[in-house]
């Protein structure tokens, strides 16, 4: 039976990181894994929770509540006809192939090896979203054949490696390749459920040998699964008025220089420093 007071403390963590992601995802268009996988990772270590697959349970609880989000943010985008289903059924096969890919990577790798992996990855995204400029090209149009084949698998299988879903990659991609900004987010949207759901229903079976929280279901919190659900579709909203309120770029390059630094100290946690 699991403590009251520790479900009570986790509870009221994950409330606040619930809050706060929701409004960050409606302020700057982020997804919340980049958010969430980190505070995961430093709320559980506060409440004593620091075994072998800490970050596999903070990759696979980020990428359940990612679900919900993605397939809300979807549907909404689909009824004002934004979404790109051209590119998402053609980068489908190999966005679900590279999940699944991602998903038994992480399985078989540990804390300090996912750490480091994640904070390589944030600097990277941290520093585009700090410096990349919006009228950057590679192309005219999304890549096909044997750029498509590569891409694709490569999005779906980084994007498990940090437990975040298409905001992150599949936005900017789609921008160097010409795809309208908010076509870009809305098809985005839809990457997230593809890369998911297959990494999830995987997660479900790698069970926590060691130091799980209270209502673990494979490496998928449910506590946290829930709360954080309830919070961002709460919050979000809020952040989308303070969007609509004030101008967000220069709240995107501090949130770069946070992410950078998150990232930065997920590597020296990795290397034990």
């Amino acid at each position: 039976m699991p403590d009251t007071m520790l479900l009570i403390q986790m509870a009221l963590l994950l409330m606040l990181i619930g809050a706060f992601a929701g409004v960050l995802a409606g302020l700057l268009g982020v997804g919340g894994g980049i958010v969430l996988v980190p505070a995961f990772f430093y709320a559980f270590q506060t409440l004593g929770y620091e075994g072998p697959q800490l970050m596999q349970m903070c990759l696979a609880t980020s990428l359940a509540t990612i679900i919900v989000t993605s397939v809300r943010s979807a549907l909404s985008h689909n009824k004002k006809g934004a979404v790109d289903w051209d590119i998402l059924r053609t980068w489908a096969p190999g966005i679900v192939i590279g999940a699944v890919l991602g998903m038994l990577t992480v399985a078989q790798l540990r804390s300090n090896t996912l750490q480091g992996i994640f904070g390589v990855l944030a600097l990277i995204v941290g520093l585009y979203m700090g410096f990349g400029r919006s009228e950057w090209r590679l192309g005219q149009a999304m890549p096909t054949g044997i750029k498509r084949v590569v891409l694709s698998p490569l999005m779906g299988f980084m994007s498990v490696l940090m437990g975040i879903g298409g905001g992150s990659f599949g936005v900017p991609l789609m921008s160097l390749f010409n795809v309208p900004i908010h076509r870009a987010v809305a098809t985005a949207a839809g990457f997230g459920v593809l890369i998911a759901v297959p990494a999830v229903i995987g997660f479900l079976f790698v069970p926590m040998l060691t130091g799980a929280p209270p209502l673990t279901l494979g490496t998928v919190n449910l506590v946290a699964f829930g709360i954080i659900i309830a919070m961002t579709l709460i919050t979000a909203p809020y952040g989308v008025k303070l969007a609509h309120a004030m101008d967000p770029k220069p709240l995107k390059r501090v949130f770069a220089v946070f992410l950078i630094a998150v990232g930065l100290n997920m590597l020296r946690k990795a290397l034990g420093w």
